[in-house]
């Protein structure tokens, strides 16, 4: 549904977005996660037609967006970050405005208005201004506003900046809800947690560039070959973190708050093997458990390979 390739964004002779190949399939809910000046919004505003991009392709919907970007327009639904409504205007009117503006009759409008207040959850705010509403709230608005043409593809930029912990949880459970009607959502964001629960893939972008992407339980799968091994130790056993030390299946260990921490190469069975052995050497083992990586530490592992 969307495809980039080699796509470069330059920007007074600083690149923000750097050959970025990009695949995100139809029904997908897609994550775009890096830190903030990761190249994520450039790479949004490209795919909304609102860059122009240094060099490169972009496909959406199978459409060429630089040769035909206002059939792009036609599937497509964008909502910025801290994107403004019209205070003095209440909900109802708000969309019944953009409605208008999206070309949808007049006898088809209050229709579609109702259903848009609905799939957001705003019944209950249908007459209130809109410059009365929670942040939160005015998010919702302009999610439904985005959901008017009823697009195939959704581009959402930050779309829980600024919010409290609740909203964020009500706005996240939202998108999820949207992704189960089969669209394409792409969703950028600095915080993981916003996105590793309801996504079905991501792509970490660090410095302009895509350094991984693919479905979540894959890149898991791809970045736990090795197994994290913790081992409490009671007392500390420098004997015992020496024995281990010259495993040749352990790597990076780590002595942390009084436990060992370290990497370890090998089945199931091998890790019992290892803690069989180890114990049989009269080390003070009082607990063991393998650390379960998840996407924050993924994210954390990848920011320190670019970094170095």
């Amino acid at each position: 549904m969307i495809v980039t390739r080699d796509l470069r964004v330059d920007y007074d002779g600083v690149t923000a977005v750097r050959d970025l190949n990009l695949t995100i399939h139809p029904g997908e809910v897609f994550g775009l996660i890096g830190p903030n000046g990761a190249g994520k919004t450039s790479t949004i505003r490209v795919l909304a037609t609102l860059q122009e991009p240094t060099y490169g392709e972009v496909m959406v919907g199978g459409i060429d967006l630089l040769e035909r970007p206002r059939d792009v327009h036609r599937i497509l639904g964008y909502m910025p970050d801290n994107p403004p409504v019209y205070d003095d205007l209440r909900c109802w009117e708000f969309l019944d405005l953009f409605a208008g503006a999206y070309f949808v009759s007049r006898r088809e409008r209050r229709r579609r208005v109702d259903e848009c207040i609905e799939q957001v959850d705003l019944q209950s705010k249908r007459h209130v201004l809109a410059g009365t509403l929670s942040t939160g709230m005015r998010q919702r608005l302009v999610l439904a506003k985005t959901l008017l043409p009823d697009p195939l593809v959704l581009l959402l930029d930050e779309p829980a900046s600024g919010l409290d912990p609740l909203a964020r949880i009500e706005l996240r459970e939202l998108l999820r809800r949207q992704g189960e009607r089969g669209r394409t959502i792409l969703v950028s964001s600095h915080i993981l947690t916003e996105l590793s629960e309801f996504c079905t893939s991501i792509g970490i972008m660090e410095k302009g560039r895509l350094v991984i992407s693919g479905r979540i339980d894959e890149i898991i799968t791809r970045f736990t070959e090795r197994k994290r091994l913790v081992v409490d130790l009671h007392p500390p056993s420098d004997a015992a973190i020496a024995w281990l030390t010259d495993r040749g299946q352990v790597s990076g260990l780590e002595r942390i708050n009084g436990r060992v921490e370290f990497d370890f190469t090998g089945t199931d069975d091998d890790v019992v093997e290892l803690l069989r052995l180890l114990v049989a050497t009269g080390a003070p083992v009082r607990g063991f458990f393998e650390k379960r990586m998840g996407v924050e530490d993924i994210l954390l592992k990848v920011g320190a390979r670019e970094v170095s």
